[in-house]
């Protein structure tokens, strides 16, 4: 097995081309050197971009967050611009194992290994993640809900490296979160995850709502049908819509009969009656 190491998109960019489906980019290694020791995945070449300096800033232009594809996990839960702009990401960040891992992991693996129990997808999910991949074709711009394809399957092409991901920051009379249930503690993997955005207008109408989930046998996904009942009611009328948004989410866990999927449809409604609560608490205070 060949070991590159980079020191730039362009030169990362180059070793794509030249390995193409044989070579795996090495990022944090949380994900890859696992499946490598255990002879899981055996690639001709890793490609290590972890030296790259123009992966790792975040910014906010124009209005809109940029994160790059090197950001840790850590950097994400502690980062001032992430926990005022977009507080479900820095939820979900602190929510991804230990501090050792919160260290190297970063969000372009954690995005790009599309895991169905990877926390920061919902969050990126419910901010509207644009993702800018570059090859030596040149840039394309992808929505993250068109990139994730299934479990551990995205749209990612072999010669194509995930360099940004862009994000809608909280509007005015907005609130969002994330909260999941891990098997023994937060620093287990998700047996199921849920970021909420809500949006409300002056009068108290939800008027913007996106709700994503993760874990099962999906890649984490939006649910449109508990989104619609939520869409252009009340924000006080908890014991109708929100009811309704409840059964619509333990609904989306789908029919399987296995026992972590009947679990996800008793702890779902009682995740999601967290969350709004404390999105409504706080759009109140503004919309008051």
């Amino acid at each position: 097995m060949q070991y590159c190491r980079v020191s730039s998109v362009a030169e990362a960019v180059d070793e794509l081309t030249r390995w193409g489906a044989e070579g795996r980019v090495l990022a944090g290694g949380t994900d890859v050197m696992p499946r490598f020791l255990q002879g899981e995945q055996v690639p001709a070449a890793l490609i290590d971009i972890g030296g790259i300096e123009g992966l790792q800033g975040i910014s906010e232009v124009g209005g809109v967050t940029s994160i790059g594809a090197l950001v840790t996990m850590r950097r994400l839960a502690t980062a001032s611009l992430i926990a005022l702009r977009h507080p479900a990401l820095s939820q979900a960040a602190a929510a991804v194992g230990a501090w050792q891992t919160q260290t190297v992991a970063t969000l372009g693996g954690n995005i790009c290994s599309a895991a169905s129990t990877a926390d920061t997808l919902p969050a990126l999910l419910v901010a509207g993640a644009q993702l800018t991949l570059v090859s030596k074709s040149g840039r394309r711009r992808i929505g993250l809900e068109e990139f994730l394809e299934g479990p551990g399957t995205t749209a990612l092409r072999p010669t194509e490296l995930l360099r940004a991901v862009e994000l809608e920051p909280l509007g005015e009379r907005s609130a969002e979160g994330y909260l999941k249930v891990a098997r023994r503690s937060s620093m287990d993997v998700a047996v199921v995850g849920l970021a909420l955005r809500l949006h409300v207008s002056p009068s108290g109408v939800i008027d913007g709502v996106r709700i994503a989930m993760c874990g099962g046998d999906r890649s984490a996904h939006r649910v449109p049908a508990a989104e619609s009942v939520l869409l252009g009611t009340q924000l006080s009328d908890e014991s109708g819509a929100f009811t309704e948004a409840r059964a619509a989410l333990a609904d989306a866990v789908g029919p399987g009969d296995s026992v972590e999927s009947q679990y996800r449809r008793r702890v779902l409604p009682g995740l999601f009656g967290r969350l709004a609560g404390r999105c409504s608490a706080e759009i109140s205070g503004v919309v008051a």
